[in-house]
């Protein structure tokens, strides 16, 4: 029991209470929590960054493109698969469709009070309660007939509201359920884009919420949005701060901490998985969120975030931008110290995982040496011996051939004549006396 997490050994004990667990069941449950947990760990200097990315790229592969998904029942369009993982991964500033998910408290549960909140989330402007609009070019005034049923919904003071409307080069008033817009210029172009500030003029609600989708899950109302603005959230009054989350992780850690954007890096990538059919370990999940926000901001893995910033020269390099990192590396005189997989793979050394990160050192006793050991370490010595001695007759040789070679270039004294023998001198007087004896010829 002692050698399991203390979160394990908690919720173990939680049941145990609630079940009343006899002696017998108790041990078979733990016994059967410990084998798991110790299939569960991994072995020391396993490389577990490797197997993470391979075990979060390989189901990354087979998720489809299809870029949204409709949220709620009003159908709220938010995006997911492939891009949402590369939004997450990347750390992007602003998601393409930022969302909410709004708790209320239990005190404001009834239907009434929710669509109240959910009337002060939303934006609203000057288009979502005008029935029409009238340009007079000659004039140069434009007229929104605004709905007095909306009017009142809302609770809007329209002259109020026509005196906080401020555009440059135009005054704004109110007339007889009429916003009247009077252009101080000629130019027809400015007075369209006039029109158009007019119309996109915020009234009240939060600003960049334009779509607010209440549902109920279980007991309780959920507020899901399209847009989002965690900080003027929390100010509204019947809203569940503590429960209320956003997609957009960068405003997570703004408003709530580094420990809040890692919770939601892991929420958020896990929710992605699963809606597409995935199952990935969420320890994995877990690591790569830490690596992203160890440094107490959030980093994408990628050329300008993790992958670009890791200590060895030789990573960096082999990942993107390889001139760019050589280059500066060579003119920094930065080192590379090679105690990563990577850098040794390159290099085609051991790297140092697994075995690769141990050195066996020991000595054995004397009188555990058995007969067969023995006579292999005599053969051994043996070799040894012969291949020691190899190089000293190689050697030798290679020395008589050098001063065999030395005398051959030396220059040859010349020979002396040797004295003709005494046969041949013989042979040669009997040759001529007989020759001397024959009769020369009379011509």
């Amino acid at each position: 029991m002692d050698s399991l997490p203390p979160v394990i050994r908690r919720e173990f004990k939680e049941y145990d209470e609630k079940h009343r667990l006899s002696q017998a069941e108790h041990e078979r449950i733990l016994s059967i929590i410990n084998t798991v947990y110790s299939k569960m760990a991994y072995e020391p200097e396993e490389p577990v960054g490797v197997v993470t990315a391979q075990s979060l790229s390989e189901p990354a592969t087979q998720m489809t493109m299809r870029t949204y998904h409709f949220a709620g029942t009003a159908g709220i369009q938010v995006t997911l698969g492939l891009p949402r993982m590369i939004e997450i991964f990347d750390a992007r500033k602003e998601p393409k469709t930022p969302t909410m998910t709004i708790y209320i408290d239990k005190d404001s549960q009834s239907i009434e009070q929710v669509r109240k909140v959910a009337e002060q989330i939303k934006e609203l402007k000057l288009k979502d309660i005008v029935l029409s609009t009238v340009i007079d070019l000659t004039e140069m005034w434009v007229r929104c007939k605004l709905d007095p049923v909306k009017v009142k919904e809302y609770e809007i003071d329209p002259a109020a509201l026509a005196k906080k409307i401020k555009i440059r080069g135009a005054q704004t008033s109110y007339e007889s359920g009429n916003m009247l817009l009077k252009s101080n210029s000629t130019d027809i172009r400015a007075l369209y884009k006039m029109k158009y500030m007019l119309l996109e003029n915020h009234i009240k609600g939060i600003k960049g919420v334009s779509q607010v989708v209440v549902t109920k899950e279980g007991d309780e109302w959920v507020i899901n949005t399209l847009g989002s603005n965690l900080k003027q959230v929390s100010e509204i009054e019947g809203v569940d701060f503590t429960r209320t989350t956003s997609n957009n992780i960068f405003e997570m850690c703004e408003v709530l901490g580094i420990e809040a954007a890692r919770a939601a890096i892991i929420n958020q990538a896990q929710f992605t998985m699963e809606e597409q059919g995935l199952g990935v370990d969420v320890r994995y999940i877990m690591l790569l969120a830490d690596l992203m926000t160890v440094d107490g901001e959030i980093k994408a893995i990628g050329r300008y975030g993790i992958s670009g910033q890791k200590p060895s020269v030789l990573v960096r390099a082999s990942f993107e931008e390889t001139k760019k990192h050589l280059v500066l590396a060579s003119v920094r005189g930065e080192k590379d110290h090679l105690r990563g997989a990577i850098e040794n793979i390159i290099l085609n050394q051991v790297a140092p995982i697994g075995t690769g990160s141990f050195d066996l050192v020991g000595r054995i006793p004397e009188g555990m040496v058995s007969q067969e050991e023995e006579q292999e370490k005599e053969g051994g010595r043996a070799a040894f011996r012969r291949e020691t001695e190899k190089p000293a007759a190689k050697k030798e040789k290679k020395a008589k051939a050098a001063k065999k070679e030395k005398e051959a270039k030396k220059p040859r004294a010349a020979k002396p004549k040797a004295e003709k023998k005494p046969k041949m001198q013989k042979a040669k007087k009997e040759k001529s006396a007989k020759s001397a004896k024959k009769p020369k010829k009379q011509i």
